[in-house]
């Protein structure tokens, strides 16, 4: 349970062969959380969940989740503001809960990232080989990933995807930025123009009733595939009336996944102390003013009750014979993935620097290129490994391991501004979380109450990946932390 000072770990920033270049502002961080929250899911999962679980007030289920968001950002705006260090979580444990709880939350963004960028890629390679197709031109089976109905094969285009874009973090933070900034700049646009022509299509008739009367069980499944929750206490969640706008709340959540990526680039920030709230809180609002906007219009200009499920946006402006806005969201939705992935690569390659640095994991991989100052030997090494998972497996239903392992990140980090202020009370902070203990107590209760209703496979996914990091820290990561070695001259100097 030793804790690493945050006066060591910013000291630890200051070796040039370890330490990472200053060179990003408050709009670069901006950027890169619209980039990672904004993905197909503005374009798919505002009609699923008004079609399945809420009707029109799913606006209000997305200002809801929002709000829980909004809970966790402002927990993580204090501790990268304070602590402008690469690890995010992880050096945030590390320094108000201790060693053990920091490599667990390591060990659990490393998953979280990692999956999460596979995932993103095949589904980037899904609407890529779309439009080819309807450009006339076919990959061959073999080569268009492993599903169900086909059987075996390798996404080339998630594979390449990766690659290309492990090639650009390792150039450097800056050009990476730029490319993002070109992106995002596309994908929002896409999303804007959408908005706007799908206004002029809204009824009225539409939105009624606003608030569709409840229904029975929003869950469809017993066994291990219900939710922990169910299981536990027999409650099951309801769709549609009141309840079911909080139940869809719990669903559309996930959404706003990705903003507490922005904090792993804290010591890439050249003004971390202003810039890192700045970054986190602004992409936010944003993203959930972008959900709330696009929500609205899709239930206005069809009934919720009509809306399709694999593309309810697309399809809702093909119903009022419009298809080439249709074919803009599939374009959108292929541009917005390919930033979600770079930024999921980007945090996951910072996490696993700052734990290599901390000899945590083999200090071989914290050295930073002498040229372009990035840790290009994780990131290289992940890059692979990822582009390996995203081109020969399928991955779709360890998808959730993603949500569980970012709400366990945000129950850390939550509790570890009420420890510091606690044990640091001294400490300079730039940023404060506002209503402390309170407030971050409720960003616990609500990250614990959607944790309980992921399903329970994958809770016993996520307790099998977290006793395999168990066995890692004891064998290897205990005995050469540097705050092991550490120990004696502390000890002498006492």
């Amino acid at each position: 349970m030793r804790t690493k000072s945050i006066e060591e770990s910013i000291r630890d920033t200051d070796d040039p062969e370890r330490g990472l270049r200053r060179s990003l502002s408050a709009l670069d961080l901006t950027v890169f959380g619209v980039g990672v929250v904004i993905g197909t899911g503005i374009f798919v999962l505002t009609g699923q969940i008004a079609k399945t679980m809420a009707g029109p007030s799913v606006a209000i289920s997305f200002a809801v989740a929002g709000a829980v968001c909004a809970l966790a950002a402002l927990c993580y705006a204090e501790f990268a503001s304070t602590v402008p260090v690469a690890g995010s979580a992880y050096t945030f444990a590390y320094a108000s809960l201790g060693e053990l709880p920091a490599w667990i939350i390591g060990w659990d963004l490393v998953l979280e990232l990692a999956l999460g960028c596979a995932v993103v890629a095949v589904g980037w390679s899904g609407y890529v080989r779309s439009l080819l197709d309807n450009a006339g031109w076919h990959l061959p089976q073999w080569l268009s990933g492993t599903t169900p109905e086909t059987g075996f094969g390798f996404d080339l285009l998630a594979c390449v995807l990766v690659l290309a874009l492990t090639a650009i973090l390792v150039l450097g933070m800056k050009l990476s930025a730029r490319v993002t900034t070109v992106i995002v700049a596309i994908k929002v646009g896409v999303v804007l123009v959408v908005i706007i022509a799908g206004a002029f299509f809204v009824t009225a008739d539409n939105y009624r009733p606003f608030i569709p009367p409840a229904k029975g069980s929003a869950t469809g499944g017993g066994g291990l595939t219900a939710p922990l929750i169910q299981l536990m206490s027999g409650y099951a969640p309801t769709a549609f009336g009141v309840m079911g706008i909080f139940t869809a709340a719990a669903v559309v959540f996930f959404a706003f996944i990705g903003f507490d990526v922005v904090a792993t680039a804290a010591e890439e920030t050249r003004r971390p102390q202003r810039d890192m709230p700045r970054g986190i809180l602004s992409s936010l609002v944003i993203c959930t003013v972008l959900y709330v906007a696009v929500s609205i219009v899709v239930t206005g200009m069809r009934k919720y009750t009509k809306l399709t499920v694999q593309a309810p946006l697309a399809d809702a402006f093909k119903a009022v014979g419009q298809p080439f806005w249709a074919g803009l969201i599939s374009f959108g939705a292929a541009i917005g993935l390919t930033t979600v992935c770079m930024i999921l690569l980007l945090g996951q390659s910072r996490v696993f620097f700052a734990m290599s640095r901390d000899g945590l994991l083999p200090r071989f991989f914290s050295r930073v290129h002498p040229h372009f100052q990035t840790p290009y030997r994780s990131t290289i090494l992940l890059g692979v490994l990822v582009a390996i998972v995203a081109g020969f497996t399928s991955i779709a239903e360890l998808a959730e391991l993603v949500n569980i392992g970012t709400l366990f990140a945000f129950v850390v980090v939550a509790l570890g501004v009420i420890i510091l202020r606690r044990t640091r009370p001294d400490l300079p902070r730039a940023f404060r979380t506002p209503l402390v203990p309170a407030l971050p107590i409720a960003s616990v209760l609500a990250s614990l109450w959607l944790m309980l209703n992921l399903p329970t496979e994958t809770w016993l996914r996520f307790a099998g990946w977290m006793v395999l990091g168990g066995i890692i820290y004891a064998l290897y990561g205990r005995r050469h932390s540097t705050m092991h070695e550490r120990a004696p001259e502390r000890t002498g100097g006492e």
